[in-house]
């Protein structure tokens, strides 16, 4: 085992399995771990390169690892599943992430300290991981708000959309002179009130947290400035990109949002599609809607740029576009760590001032 150069660690919830290489690349190490082998295990070894998928809890053990004075490098799962051959385990998923960490070319997820993960976690977990407490929250809210719509409407009685307007229907389950609810749904449709009613304070209380969290981080105080960005934004931001330095630019940290256009091409023709909604899904979400809010606003009449966009593509096209910039100028603010400035050639436009 002194000879092991490189580790490829399947993690798991019990078992975890190991497969370590020397530096020719023989196999020196192909084993199962049980979790509470796996520190003592890995502090026998002399220090060495070590590669783990970035799932639920990857950032946990990459920590670890890292006190023990070896080299953890997270490996997005779609990247280490290129290299299993044949049929699918976990020996060969460790051995394949071994194959992967060692490649000059693949692309790593910084490891989280515990800070960032708990602000990660307030919004949105991993991927892989369990939904994120605000998230979590909010699609409670939903689906509440959701059946007492569709419940409702069977008996004729409608709202418009958004939360704010179903404090309509709630006002006709409170009126005690409405009967048009029978008295058996109308006895569970109150139970969805009352359980909307204690998510309110609850979600508005995650919201504060949020938001007091970003007032004493200084990236999300250099993010709030661009327009678009609000609290939640720039907080799940700053939590959820840790190192902005992996990107080599700020066109990579876009398409690692996924927004970009999916590419498809062969015979040097290249076909461009709908964008390729690749990565966090979450951070994305937040850039179309601070990209929808800036389109609704003043700004969208005193951008030049935005003004020619509208005027040739659909609004919801144009927000896909204005998110993309909206992520790069994100980027290069916590590349550089300043605040915002306007453009000088951010005018009104003449025929609209």
């Amino acid at each position: 085992m002194k000879e092991v150069t490189t580790i490829g660690l399947d993690l798991a919830k019990t078992v975890f399995q190991v497969h370590g290489v020397d530096a020719a690349g023989a196999v020196v190490v192909r084993r199962a771990v049980r979790r509470r082998q796996v520190v003592e295990f890995f502090a026998k070894l002399p220090r060495c390169l070590v590669g783990i998928e970035a799932c639920a809890t990857a950032h946990y053990w990459g920590r670890e690892l890292t006190r023990l004075g070896h080299e953890v490098r997270l490996i997005a799962p779609a990247y280490a599943k290129a290299y299993v051959r044949r049929n699918k385990n976990d020996a060969a998923d460790a051995a394949a992430i071994c194959e992967a960490v060692g490649r000059p070319s693949m692309r790593f997820v910084a490891i989280k300290s515990e800070a960032q993960q708990a602000a990660a976690g307030i919004h949105k977990s991993l991927p892989l991981a369990r939904t994120g407490v605000r998230e979590m929250l909010v699609k409670q809210r939903t689906m509440l708000i959701n059946t007492l719509r569709g419940l409702m409407a069977e008996f004729g009685i409608i709202a418009a959309d958004g939360p704010r307007h179903v404090g309509e229907l709630i006002a006709v389950l409170t009126d005690p002179a409405d009967a048009r609810i029978p008295a058996p749904l109308h006895d569970g449709l109150m139970a969805i009130v009352e359980s909307l009613r204690g998510l309110e304070p609850r979600i508005e209380r995650i919201e504060k947290q949020i938001v007091g969290w970003g007032r004493s981080n200084p990236t999300c105080r250099h993010l709030i400035t661009i327009p678009g960005y609000g609290p939640i934004l720039s907080s799940a931001m700053a939590a959820m990109v840790v190192e902005p330095t992996a990107f080599t630019s700020a066109r990579h940290f876009a398409a690692s949002l996924g927004l970009v256009p999916r590419h498809d091409g062969t015979g040097g023709k290249l076909k461009l599609g709908r964008i390729s909604k690749r990565g966090n899904g979450y951070l994305r979400r937040l850039l179309v809607n601070g990209a929808m809010s800036v389109l609704c606003g003043k700004r969208a009449k005193q951008d030049s740029w935005l003004v020619k966009l509208l005027a040739s593509k659909p609004r919801k096209v144009a927000a896909c576009a204005l998110a993309n910039k909206l992520a790069r100028i994100g980027w290069a603010l916590m590349l550089r760590q300043q605040d915002y400035r306007r453009p000088q050639q951010d005018q009104p436009c003449p025929d609209l001032a």
